[in-house]
């Protein structure tokens, strides 16, 4: 099965547009993914109610929503493949993923999701237990292989797998400050994030790290007038998780 997204960016052979190939994707999920769940695991029980950076969601529903989402590729890689991948990892994040409805279904989701795990080890077990099984997933899948995601998007399934860790790496960071933690990105993680948010590079002026890319193009630290005035003034516009 081949084809090419609507740029012609996507090589199927394994390899994303940066030119990352799905073994070093994937470790960037394992990584991050690994992590987290450790993290889970020290948790105390009250960690579980602390509000998060993401309202209304505590910490319980945000991790809900993460292991929903990391888990996800287990059930598209058992379905039929498409025929040609249309969306690649960038344009997978675009304005219709953040309507209102489909806002409020992601929100209501991860609440409903969360009452079923009550405490601190039903969470790590069942995180774990999703990722796991995705990985498993992906570890099976013959090279090119192509998913179809919930919202119809027919993508490479290296392209896909990008998106997971934008996921499991972005809201990593929303965990930690609401666990008044250090963050805990992995280095793998952040370089498959940083090159997707910025398509490749950002302005030498900048003097960003991937962490502060990441959080200075999520919006989970300000610009300072200093650095909008390079990004002006170069021109520079990095991938929008709406746009």
């Amino acid at each position: 099965m081949g084809g090419e997204t609507a740029a012609g960016r996507v090589d199927h052979r394994g390899t994303d547009r940066t030119g990352r190939t799905m073994d070093q994707v994937r470790a960037a999920f394992r990584d991050e993914c690994a992590r987290l769940e450790q993290v889970l695991r020290d948790l105390d029980e009250a960690d579980l109610d602390r509000p998060t950076p993401c309202p209304p969601w505590t910490v319980r529903d945000l991790l809900a929503h993460v292991r929903t989402g990391a888990g996800r590729l287990a059930g598209m890689l058992a379905a039929l493949a498409p025929e040609r991948a249309e969306v690649d990892a960038a344009g997978y994040f675009g304005a219709a993923k953040f309507a209102p409805d489909v806002d409020r279904d992601r929100i209501d989701g991860a609440r409903r999701e969360a009452r079923e795990l009550p405490g601190v080890p039903e969470v790590a077990e069942g995180f774990a237990r999703a990722w796991r099984a995705a990985d498993a997933a992906v570890a099976a899948a013959p090279p090119g292989r192509l998913v179809r995601t919930r919202h119809g998007d027919a993508m490479a399934l290296t392209e896909f797998l990008r998106t997971r860790v934008v996921e499991v790496a972005v809201h990593g960071l929303d965990l930690a400050d609401a666990l008044d933690r250090r963050s805990w990105l992995t280095p793998t993680a952040a370089t498959v994030v940083a090159d997707l948010l910025s398509d490749g590079a950002t302005p030498e002026a900048l003097g960003w790290d991937a962490l502060t890319l990441v959080r200075k193009a999520t919006g989970r630290v300000p610009l300072t007038d200093a650095e909008r005035a390079v990004l002006d003034r170069t021109g520079f516009r990095w991938l929008s998780f709406s746009g």
